[in-house]
């Protein structure tokens, strides 16, 4: 098989692939070479100069696999390959251990005034006084986010005898005990007691300004915060505020809103340390990206497992033609039962009944797992690595199968064990198209198409309550598609479900909760 190296990757990944395939190295090749030669290769490897389009997979006949040597694909168009059957894999953790070191350096770079004192140094000043700075001894690091790089973040505190809380609803306590962390139940728990916060989740919209002038008036005076994750994770302007006042003691930012970046009065100060998005820019990290991409490529072609892959992950022809029609479903029941609860998430467990029973069903379980992930993670989740982010978040998955189905020919059931007690949801694929069907939610059955926002209530079974619904969301300017109602006969309650037309705010939800008779209500975004 013909392997091409469109750019520089690794000399020990390049020898992997040269023991194994006949490989070119393309790294001087045009854009228009590439698209003439592209079509005779069987797997290319590039980094983020190298376009994947549409058109460009298409000239690609032969091609089998995509390798990006680092974190991001957005230069791959993933659908196009999907429908081609290309294997798109990464190499997503690559930087994990660079950019949790590079958090403790900013860390230690601020609470000992590294930065400022050499710039006085070498400027001709001996300023010893001062430059007096702090331990990490005996501190409180506050991590939010225990993923991947937040548990190495926090094993190299533990190094610093630092004691170590953490907040992710996505971990399980026992996960938390065994890495001899405190996990907490909310994140103003967390900045109550963090003498130093550390930022390490994905941006979505629930993490856009997590830091904003509400976080940094809940925090310890004197705290500091280091951001090695998302610049949008942080309002600079209260940032700024929140140091001018005294009420922080320093800031340490790795990343900004907008890249480049580099006008904003916080620059001016000398209690803050900046570095311009040097989290990943160690030369092992770059290595380790391309040997690894190098792996996953010699899996993809000799028919192993391709552990990093960012789409679909492969399975036997004739499994795939049952099962495939039931991953959206399984994917939208996982995010809405993730949605429907509260708390740290400890046990999946996922039932599938009917004919698709009679299948192996892992691809659907962690299709499961792949909603109740998406946007909490901070790698893209995918059919791949969803089982081992799980794994790191201590979620155990356990899966069921039984062919009889009494209401339904098939029948997918989701349950959510969390601190906040278990929640149950149900669907089906109806008609020739699959569609997914809710048709069960906190023990209530109704029969409801899925839409991209749906809301859930619990309220008062009496007249007029679905109209009342209507009328709040028609004064948020949201228009209502569909709604169905479950109750049992005589029952003091039941379960109201809405899609809609736009996301439905917080503050609306809460607005219907006020009225009385409501009891709980979410709104999820599939």
């Amino acid at each position: 098989m013909k392997v091409l190296v469109k750019e520089k990757i690794a000399d020990s990944g390049v020898k992997l692939l040269q023991d194994n395939f006949d490989v070119d190295l393309g790294l001087e090749m045009s854009d228009e070479e590439l698209r003439e030669k592209i079509g005779a290769y069987d797997a290319i490897l590039i980094r983020s100069a190298t376009k994947m389009t549409p058109e460009l997979i298409d000239l690609a006949t032969n091609l089998k696999v995509i390798g990006r040597a680092g974190t991001g694909v957005d230069n791959v168009d993933i659908p196009a390959a999907t429908r081609r059957g290309i294997i798109v894999a990464n190499a997503p953790e690559s930087n994990s251990v660079a950019a949790a070191e590079h958090t403790l350096a900013l860390a230690l770079a601020l609470v000992r005034n590294v930065p400022q004192a050499h710039g006085s140094l070498v400027a001709g000043r001996w300023d010893r006084a001062k430059f007096k700075g702090a331990e990490l001894y005996g501190k409180t690091l506050g991590v939010i986010g225990f993923g991947r790089i937040g548990q190495l973040v926090a094993k190299r505190a533990q190094s610093f005898e630092m004691d170590v809380v953490a907040f992710d609803k996505f971990v399980s306590a026992e996960r938390f005990r065994e890495l001899g962390v405190e996990g907490v139940d909310n994140i103003e728990d967390l900045l109550g007691r963090a003498d130093l916060v550390t930022l390490h989740v994905p941006k979505t919209p629930e993490t856009i300004g997590l830091i904003d002038a509400a976080a940094i008036a809940a925090m310890k005076d004197g705290a500091r915060v280091v951001n090695c994750a998302r610049g949008e994770l942080i309002e600079l302007d209260d940032l700024l505020a929140g140091l001018e006042s005294g009420k922080l003691a320093g800031a340490a930012l790795d990343v900004f809103p907008s890249e480049p970046f580099t006008e904003h009065p916080i620059f001016a100060r000398d209690d803050v340390v900046v570095t311009p998005h040097l989290g990943a820019s160690t030369a092992e990290a770059q290595d380790r990206a391309g040997v690894v991409t190098a792996e996953q490529v010699t899996e993809a072609l000799k028919g192993g497992v391709v552990t990093n892959a960012v789409n679909i992950a492969a399975v036997r022809p004739e499994a795939m033609e049952a099962l495939a029609p039931f991953v959206p479903l399984c994917e939208k029941l996982g995010r809405l039962a993730q949605g429907l609860g509260e708390g740290s998430i400890d046990r999946v467990t996922a039932e599938f009944r009917g004919r698709i029973a009679s299948h192996d069903t892992r691809l659907l379980g962690i299709a499961v797992l792949v909603g109740i992930l998406s946007g909490h993670t901070e790698q893209p989740v995918n059919l791949v690595n969803a089982p081992q982010m799980a794994e790191e978040r201590g979620i155990d998955l356990v899966e069921t199968n039984d062919s009889s189905a009494e209401d339904f020919t098939e029948l997918v059931t989701v349950r959510v064990d969390s601190g906040g007690g278990e929640v149950e949801v149900a669907g089906t694929s109806v008609g020739p198209r699959n569609e997914p069907y809710l048709v069960s939610a906190w023990g209530e059955s109704f029969y409801l198409p899925f839409a991209s926002h749906i809301s859930v209530f619990r309220y008062a079974d009496q007249p007029g309550m679905i109209g009342r619904v209507g009328t709040l969301f028609g004064e948020e300017g949201v228009n209502i598609v569909s709604a169905a109602v479950g109750a049992e006969p005589g029952g003091e309650t039941a379960v109201m479900a809405l899609t809609t037309d736009a996301p439905v705010r917080a503050a609306a939800i809460e607005k219907i909760l006020g009225v009385d008779g409501f009891s709980v209500g979410r709104s999820v975004d599939l």
